[in-house]
């Protein structure tokens, strides 16, 4: 039996200003698809201005979402392969 390596890029972009962090999480699948999702943190006035923190909080936050949308879009193909509705597909 022959084993085939597929690999995935994921990136990841940051745009920061003293108070917000919006992250952008984008994976290029095989096919040709691109799913992209965002995530955000803000900082309390009160914090230290710490951007790496900002960075891992809206970071985690955008693969999350891009986790969430790969498994509707994966849940989506197993029931138009199928014909019927499958069970959720849990994290």
């Amino acid at each position: 039996m022959m084993h085939t390596a597929v690999g995935w890029h994921v990136e990841l972009e940051f745009m920061e200003d003293d108070q917000h962090t919006r992250a952008v999480a984008m994976v290029r699948l095989p096919d040709g698809t691109e799913v992209r999702a965002n995530g955000h943190a803000s900082r309390h006035h009160t914090d230290a201005n710490q951007p790496r923190v900002g960075e891992e909080i809206a970071g985690a936050r955008a693969l999350n979402e891009l986790a969430m949308q790969m498994l509707t879009k994966a849940h989506g193909e197993i029931d138009d392969a199928s014909g019927r509705t499958s069970h959720p597909i849990h994290v």
